[in-house]
């Protein structure tokens, strides 16, 4: 669990990198986005401003999250395998010898991205209603975002059992109620400043156990 911490580590490094530089300017970014202000109100043209800066930051702390996931699991892969393999040894029952392999896990990482950029769009779209806007984006960006990351996650586990991904996506319906609470879970502490850092490991662990849950209930065979 320990060097669980270390990808995560490395990859929020990467990350903040990039998002420093972008939330520190967000004022030279909103005045671009939105000219047709410049003749508003002051008062009216800097609310507008601030709302658009805050979706501008959830958008892009969602796709972060998704992409910090990504970018952990191929890093980690050999130390996530080794937690993810240490919780099923102690459930016990059928553990599969394989993990999905490299190839797998990069093309499930590379989905997740894309579907991480989507998210951030849609976000930054609804951004844009006047009023609630802000809000929407932030609650709709989470419940996505948390979905992508428990489909993620649990990703190992059902790939090393040669479940494709139409009976996964079956598997997460069944059970979309505690998909949703473990995603969301997770993205609000990876939102927290070192949380993704911290968390990973325990999310791996956990996502293990719901993966076992989907498992058990029964629509893999069906």
């Amino acid at each position: 669990m320990l060097l669980g911490l270390l990808p995560g580590f490395i990859v929020l490094v990467l990350l903040a990198a990039v998002l420093i530089p972008l939330w520190a300017s967000l004022g030279p970014i909103t005045t671009w986005i939105t000219p047709f202000a410049d003749s508003w109100n002051a008062g009216w043209a800097t609310a507008l401003r601030i709302a658009i800066g805050i979706v501008i930051v959830v958008s892009s702390a969602a796709l972060a999250s998704v992409v910090f996931t990504a970018l952990a699991l191929l890093i980690g892969d050999p130390f996530y395998q080794r937690i993810w393999r240490a919780v099923e040894n102690d459930l016990g029952g059928d553990v599969p010898a394989g993990d999905g392999g490299l190839r797998v896990a990069l093309g499930e990482s590379i989905r997740l991205v894309l579907r991480g950029i989507l998210v951030a769009l849609i976000a930054l779209i609804l951004g844009f209603i006047p009023l609630v806007g802000a809000p929407l984006a932030t609650v709709i960006s989470l419940l996505l975002t948390g979905r992508l990351l428990a489909r993620e996650l649990t990703g190992r586990a059902l790939n090393a059992r040669d479940i494709d991904s139409r009976t996964r996506s079956r598997m997460l319906a069944s059970r979309r109620s505690r998909m949703l609470g473990f995603g969301v879970a997770a993205q609000l502490c990876f939102m927290v400043p070192l949380g993704a850092v911290i968390i990973m490991p325990t999310a791996v662990a956990g996502s293990t156990l719901l993966a076992r849950d989907l498992l058990g209930n029964g629509v893999a065979r069906a």
